[in-house]
Formats: structure tokens, sequence, C-alpha cells
């Protein structure tokens, strides 16, 4: 008999209970004692809170959690197992290929990818098939994944053997004294700190691969350009079908593409990269959701600002910006002798604002908003439409508040931002509250009560929050929101920070009840977070289909014949005078092709036809995107039927 089976360990589940079993049990045996249906979902061990593979035994008492493939850490090890997969059938194909790395990724097309330097071979997107087929016959031969520790000696043997050279500079970087491991599936071996799955048939079927591209080695454009092969892995077939179709239809509501065919915006190309145009269309959305802002603002009782584009070095070294965010920000212009920089962020302005003047506490609170254009370099393979931009305008706010003051002003905040979310048509949110890290600024008494206040508004708001322990800035705690768009994707939008460095930096103050000097509270946010940004997301959230209240054109009038163009002009003004923005098509193209062209290549909510019918009566047929026909309207009834919309923001 084994040693090992004669010595009891004690592993504790997550529901708190105990079991005893033999030293040297795996996860997956323990998986197998719970049952067979949990045996079968599981592909990795979270023991003491470490993730492992399910074949590693287990040496003395822990507290364990199985992970089964379709949960976030699953679905990880799962695509991390595909990349080597992927990449032995790679090597199958072309041997002499050499592997750099492949992760797992967090990208809502891609799982995972890997990058490899084919030499003077070439690897072209027809041959991506053939690869899947190879990776699913190393699927359907289940070669257990088996990890060997090795030394860093012979670790570097092992890749020079190998002809691995990339894994020669990774292998440099590992700290003295750290583990190195390699994972092995039948005759392919791979550097890797793992875990993975227990072996290649665990994969399943629902994986597949997708494209290819160029990578730098190390990210560094000196060097050489790798392969980067992409693909994705699900817990199944069915879920892996779900989300190409989730991609078809987000491929169709890309912002990029609807702003285009709309004409909405288009970028500044070699003479800008990642600076915007806004057309006529686009900008009309753009007035309204300014207009929109602008007013809310002011019946909540703020003041609206505006700041500088660009200040000397000085106020961004004070600030700190040129100490922990230089490499964000654009190189010095020379003005009069003196080095003077494009601002990435406005609340400096605002803090001089505060200064301008003594302060006193009946001032307090200040709450003054800014809708101010700020410049932060991008990398060029970053860039990405209106999402990842160059320059762009915050709908920033700044509020200087008394101590006391806080949870009231707090909870207004994040009431705000709900209300504002909510007018664009986003019902369903995600928010974090993230607190003080281990290195912070401020007394802890502050930093307790700023939480306790962000944590009071989460609960007032009656929705579900998530709690990010030490995950705030190292000068405040935070509410982070993001919205769910109707495809079930999360943006993140709006921003509650509290910041007790920036009063520090500028000593701020204000005479407080007693006579004696006290430091404000200063409250950064943002609502929508920017208006580039913001405005894909609702392009994609509403597939280009705008609400009436920010459509430019509500409603199209169409022609049937000639004849009906003086009566059609009519009506169009007549729509016009009752507040609605109206297109007059009386061309010369057939009615069908009109309508297709409003409804479905314009994406027009309405639009109105003009024939005999409607000439004898004076009204138009008027016909809805989704509700189809809506029967016969004067031109007042329509315009009446608009305005309902418009004020209740559909």
């Amino acid at each position: 008999m084994n040693d090992m089976d004669t010595i009891s360990i004690r592993i504790t589940l997550p529901d708190g209970s105990v079991r005893e079993y033999p030293k040297g049990t795996t996860g997956r045996e323990i998986a197998e004692s719970i049952g067979k249906r949990l045996a079968k979902a599981s592909v990795g061990i979270r023991v003491d809170g470490v993730l492992r593979g399910l074949n590693e035994p287990l040496l003395e008492d822990a507290e364990i959690a199985l992970v089964t493939r379709d949960s976030e850490e699953g679905l990880e090890m799962l695509r991390h197992s595909a990349a080597h997969i992927m990449a032995d059938a790679i090597k199958r194909l072309h041997p002499g290929v050499k592997l750099w790395k492949g992760p797992p990724v967090d990208d809502e097309r891609y799982g995972f990818y890997y990058d490899l330097d084919f030499g003077d071979d070439r690897l072209s997107e027809e041959e991506l098939p053939r690869i899947e087929e190879v990776m699913r016959e190393i699927v359907k031969a289940d070669l257990p994944f088996e990890r060997e520790v090795v030394d860093r000696d012979e670790a570097l043997r092992i890749a020079r053997e190998m002809k691995e050279d990339y894994k020669i500079p990774i292998l440099a970087k590992v700290p003295e004294g750290e583990e190195i491991s390699f994972y092995r599936h039948g005759d392919f071996l791979d550097l890797c700190r793992g875990p993975h799955i227990p072996s290649t048939g665990v994969l399943g079927e629902g994986f597949g691969v997708l494209s290819i591209s160029g990578a730098y080695f190390e990210g560094d454009a000196g060097q050489r350009m790798l392969t980067r092969v992409y693909g994705h892995a699900f817990a199944d077939r069915k879920a892996m079908e779900a989300h190409r179709r989730r991609l078809e239809e987000a491929a169709k509501r890309d912002h990029r593409r609807l702003g285009k065919d709309l004409d909405l915006f288009s970028t500044m190309g070699d003479f800008g990269p990642g600076l915007i145009l806004w057309h006529p269309k686009g900008g009309f959305i753009r007035h309204k959701i300014e207009e929109f802002w602008r007013n809310r603002h002011l019946e909540g009782g703020y003041d609206l600002v505006y700041s500088p584009h660009i200040a000397k070095a000085d106020l961004w070294r004070t600030s700190g910006h040129l100490d922990f965010y230089r490499e964000s920000m654009y190189s010095p212009m020379e003005v009069d002798g003196m080095e003077y920089l494009l601002k990435p962020m406005n609340c400096p302005f605002h803090v001089q604002m505060y200064r301008s003047r003594r302060r006193s506490y009946r001032d307090l609170p200040f709450r003054w908003a800014e809708l101010g254009t700020v410049y932060r370099y991008e990398g060029a393979g970053m860039l990405h439409g209106l999402l990842r931009v160059r320059g762009f305008t915050q709908d920033d706010a700044h509020l200087f508040v008394h101590p006391d003051q806080l949870d009231g002003e707090i909870a207004r905040v994040l009431e705000f931002v709900l209300e504002m979310l909510r007018a664009f048509g986003f019902e369903d949110f995600v928010m974090e509250l993230s607190t003080k890290p281990e290195k912070a600024v401020g007394d802890d008494a502050i930093w307790e009560k700023a939480t306790a206040a962000l944590r009071k508004a989460l609960d007032a708001s009656g929705l579900d929050y998530g709690v990010d322990e030490g995950g705030g800035a190292f000068y405040g705690p935070k509410i982070d929101v993001k919205v769910k768009d109707s495809l079930g994707r999360e943006w993140q939008c709006s921003t509650i920070q509290l910041d007790f460095n920036l009063p520090d930096r500028f000593d701020l103050t204000f005479t407080d009840r007693d006579g004696a000097p006290a430091r404000p509270i200063m409250v950064h946010r943002a609502l929508l977070g920017s208006l580039e940004r913001f405005f894909g997301i609702l392009i994609e959230h509403h597939a280009g289909v705008m609400p009436f209240w920010l459509a430019p054109v509500q409603v199209a009038v169409l022609t049937v014949g000639e004849r009906h163009a003086e009566a059609a002009a009519a009506f169009a003004s007549r729509l016009r005078a009752g507040g609605v923005r109206v297109e007059l098509d009386d061309g010369p193209d057939k009615v069908g092709a009109k309508i297709r062209r409003h409804l479905w290549q314009e994406k027009l909510q309405l639009i109105g036809v003009v024939g005999d019918r409607e000439l004898e009566s004076g009204t138009l047929s008027v016909r809805h995107r989704s509700e189809g026909e809506l029967g016969t309207m004067s031109p007042e009834e329509l315009s009446a039927w608009i305005r309902e919309r418009v004020e209740f923001r559909r």
C-alpha cells in the first residue's frame, strides 16, 4: 500500500462542509466523489484561492471550489488550453514555426490567440479551416495535459533543444526562485504557468479558428513582425453558435459602419488619426445631446463653466499629471519661451477657478459642469472609431463640498447619473464601489466617511452593485456605472470619483463655521463619459435607429407620383410648422424603393406616403418602421403623435 493512502487530508467545500480524502487525491477525484454531473462540468479547481489543474494532487488540508466550464474562470482555462491545441495543430502543419505566447483574452470577438514566427513560410486565411480540422483531431485523441516543473537551466536547455528562440527572453524575465513549468499534451510541449483543463478532449466542440493579423514581438515596432492567429472557445457548441449570432448582429450595428452609411461622422484619417469630424446629421444628434445635458444640469443646480485647451507645464506638474499621466499627454509646445501642453483633463482648470477667490462654508457646495474637449495620446493600434480616440469632449463636472454635505451630494449625483442614462434608453446597469487601496492619501476618517457616502447612495438606488475591495484610486474611493446595451454588452460610462489629492496639491481651503481654514472634498463626476464614445455606444444600442427626440429626421414624406408633389410639399410645411423635422422625397423613384431607402437604409422610424387617396382626403398614410401601418393622419395629427414621443424621449 502506498504510504500516501494511509494519510488523510481535510477538504473544506464551498458550503462549509468538510470531507476527508487520502493525501494525493486530485481535484478530478473529489469532483467524482461529489457527483458525476459536477465531475463532467468541472475543468479546474481553486485550492485556498489559487487556481489549479484538476489532475494535480492535493497534499494538505485545503479549502476548495471546483471550477465549471461555463464559469468565467472555466472559460479562461478552456481558451488557454485551446491556444495550446491550436499551436500544436499549426506546428503539425508547419513544423518549423516558432512559438512566442498564446494567452486567453477578454475580447468581444476573440477568446484567445497565439503569436508565431513562420520564418520564410506563410500562413493564409484559407488555411484556417484546416488548422481547425487538425485541432478537432487533437481534441478527439483526448490527450492529457501534463505539468512538468523544471529549474531555470533545464528550462533553457529545453527551449534551445526545441529551437524555441522566443521562449528564452521570457525565461530571462522569470524572477529567481519562481517556479518554471512546461505543459505537455502528446508530443507538444510549451513553456506555460498554466493551469490547463485535464485533457484535450475536455475542450469539446465549442471552438473555432477565426482570423490572422500581425503582431510585433514584445509589442515593439522595431522587432520582428510575427503572425497572430485568433480563435474562440466556449462551454459547448450551442454557446459558440449563440455567440456567433451575437457577433453577426454586432457587426450590423457597428457604429463605424453605420456612421458611414448614415453619414453621421468620419475620422481625419492620415491628416489626424483618432480625431473625429461630425457631419451635419451626427452634429445635429450631438447638439440634441448637449442641449439636453446643459438643460438638465442647469435644472439640477449646476453652473456651466469653460476652460482653455492648453496650459503651462507648471499646472500639470502641480496637479501630478506630469508624474503619473505623462505617457498619455502630447509633447509640449513652446509659447513665449515656456512649455505649454494640451489638456488631458479639465479638473486642474476647475481647481484654478476655485482658487480665484476666498471661499466660505456658506458658498459650498460648488457644482461646476463643462463639456470640455481634451486630448490624450492613444497608440495607433488602439484607435477604434468613436470608442478610442485622441480628442474627445468629456461631460465633466467637479463638485467642491463641505464634508458634512457629502452624503446628500453623492446621493444627488448617483440619482442624476441613472436619470441621464435612462433618458437615452438604457435600463440595465452594472455598478461597482471601489474602496481604499493599500497606498492612499488622506486620513482614514475621511476615507471612511467618503466610502460610507458612496455605499449609502448605492443602497438607496435599490440596484445591485459589487464591491472592489482596495480597488479605489490612491486619491479616493469611487463608483463606476456601466450600461448594458440591447445585445447585453457592458459599456463603462459614468464615474463618481472622490479626490483628496488635488485639494491638497493646490492647497484649496474655505473658511469654516469656526473661522478656521478647512479643506473641501472634491468630487469628479462624468455622466456619459465622453460625447464621442457615448455616441458610438448609442448608435450600436439603437442599431442606428435614433429615438424621435434625437433623430435628425423624424419623418420622411414620400410621393407616389409626380402629381402628388405639390400636396406633399404642403404637408411637409405643415409638419414643420408643428415642430417636426421633415425630409421631403418627391423624386422619380418608385414608392417601394423610397420606402426601403428611408425606413431600412436611412433607418428612419416613420414615413408618410402621399398618393391619390391621400390627395383626396388631405391626409398622409403613415407607416412605422417596427409597428407597421398606423393608418392615415393629417399633418397636425401626425405632429402631435411625434411630439408626444419626443416628450417621453422615445
